[in-house]
């Protein structure tokens, strides 16, 4: 069932040797896949309905709700169709269409996230001028320069996949598209999309990760100065969830990239549950974290429902 060499097609792949037991697998995925879309969709209609939620901080929220949208669905509908119904065979142009928003997403959550340690920064450090600062056309501002550089770094690799040949097997080790699947496929010189991905990880997830770290380490420097055990603790409080979200990211994003890296060894399967869990426990944890720890969601939700 492989296509031929100059096919129009690939072949996407489930979990190999668990053909059998593809019906059982996808009814988590299917469960984690309504949950996300039900707790990022309710997420972004309370912070549209709710004008206690009009505020930088949520406005962020908003963004990072509808980012992890856009990657679920992204990603889902094909990982469905192939355990649901075996249907593998995916067009070169849906495939490299979905590698290039799967991978801009991403970087577009990284922004995400490094926007909302900024809104955290100027809330603790200046915080009388915070709404001067922060204002509605500043935050519209931050959120398209992130929306820019996700949609606009990702180009220049997707955009030779339209050309190479493809002569290896034209079978891909995931149930969804990315980047360096697609090119091990290839049989053309590939030697810049092999270097750009590495750069542009190194300044995007790396340079973000390390500026919120020391956003994080100026803000604590700040909450250490209150007089008051109660404001601090209250400071603080405002950031818990960032930090959550932030962890939850990054170290899924770090544990994919080294088991890439370094686990050769590694059985095919955990190469697989990595990237599922990449893809799904960012998007279904987020609202989660943020309805738990942060009072002014929980009262709206209330309020939304009752």
């Amino acid at each position: 069932e492989r296509p031929n060499g100059n096919s129009s097609s690939f072949l996407l792949t489930g979990f190999p040797g668990l053909e059998a037991a593809h019906h059982w697998i996808s009814t988590p995925f299917f469960f984690i896949y309504i949950s996300v879309l039900l707790g990022n969709s309710t997420l972004l209609l309370l912070i549209k309905e709710d004008h206690n939620l009009h505020e930088p901080m949520y406005y962020f929220l908003a963004m990072l709700a509808a980012t992890d949208l856009g990657l679920t669905l992204t990603t889902m509908p094909t990982v469905l169709r192939v355990l649901w119904l075996d249907h593998r065979e995916i067009g070169k142009v849906a495939c490299f269409s979905q590698a290039y928003f799967i991978h801009s997403l991403a970087f577009v959550e990284s922004g995400v996230l490094l926007a909302m340690a900024y809104d955290r920064f100027i809330a603790i450090r200046n915080p009388l001028r915070y709404t001067s600062i922060l204002t509605y056309t500043q935050v519209l501002k931050i959120g398209l320069g992130v929306l820019l550089r996700g949609f606009v770094s990702v180009i220049p690799p997707i955009v030779p996949l339209y050309f190479f040949p493809y002569c290896h097997s034209h079978v891909l080790s995931h149930a969804f598209c990315l980047h360096q699947d697609v090119i091990k496929l290839a049989c053309a010189d590939t030697t810049f999309n092999q270097l750009y991905p590495v750069v542009l990880v190194v300044f995007i997830f790396v340079l973000d990760s390390l500026i919120i770290l020391i956003s994080y380490v100026l803000i604590l420097k700040s909450v250490l100065r209150i007089a008051s055990k109660e404001e601090r603790a209250k400071a603080f409080n405002t950031c818990v969830s960032h930090i959550c979200c932030v962890l939850v990211f990054y170290v899924t994003v770090i544990g994919l990239s080294l088991i890439h890296r370094f686990g050769k060894q590694v059985p095919h399967i955990v190469h697989l549950t990595m990237s599922y869990v990449y893809f799904l426990f960012p998007p279904l944890m987020n609202p989660i974290i943020y309805s738990v720890k942060t009072k002014q969601i929980r009262s709206g939700f209330l309020r939304l429902f009752t």
